[in-house]
């Protein structure tokens, strides 16, 4: 079974721009490349939401029991 978890370890962010509720870029980096991406996806289509959130990390919970 797999479950996606907050792992605080994890710092990178993912932004994503939004046609309703259809994504039509979706980016991952590091906190400032995100920023600024964000910073500049937002510029560019200023009618579309665009979100900025952490990234889930997906654990194989057998692998983590052993």
């Amino acid at each position: 079974m797999t479950a996606l978890v907050n792992d605080l370890r994890s710092a990178d962010r993912r932004v994503r721009v939004w046609f309703g509720e259809h994504v039509i870029a979706d980016y991952t980096a590091e906190p400032s490349a995100a920023i600024q991406y964000q910073a500049a996806m937002t510029r560019r289509f200023a009618s579309l939401r665009v979100t900025i959130e952490p990234v889930a990390v997906s654990v194989d919970e057998d692998a983590a029991d052993s």
